[in-house]
């Protein structure tokens, strides 16, 4: 079966600083939040849902939807993306492609993708 993408509204960013963080985006730009547990800060921001999660920095990642996190993997390497980490436990993982467009490849509901 072909892998088939589908974004999601989700995009998400680390820091080391979670209290400054969430205190930026609700202060200063005006955010709604949506959920807050000790790891991680849901937004909402009008287009994407922001995540802020507890961790080393990096760029923002954005999230691609699969039916088949494993084979989505797989298919990636082949065509020359670099793994830069993962979860099988949720299953997801963290792929910076060939252009340097980082995204988390996660799971999706069957319901949201179109037969293929």
């Amino acid at each position: 079966m072909t892998e088939t993408f589908k974004s999601s509204r989700d995009v998400i960013v680390r820091t080391g600083d979670l209290a400054a963080a969430t205190k930026f985006y609700t202060s200063v730009l005006g955010f709604r939040m949506l959920s807050k547990d000790a790891n991680l800060a849901g937004f909402e921001t009008g287009s994407f849902c922001l995540y802020v999660e507890r961790g080393p920095g990096h760029g923002p990642i954005f999230e691609l939807l699969v039916p088949n996190v494993a084979e989505a993997r797989a298919r990636l390497v082949a065509a020359g993306c670099k793994v830069i980490e993962e979860n099988p436990a949720i299953p997801r993982c963290y792929v910076r492609d060939p252009y340097g467009f980082t995204f988390n490849v996660a799971r999706a509901p069957m319901i949201d993708l179109p037969d293929s």
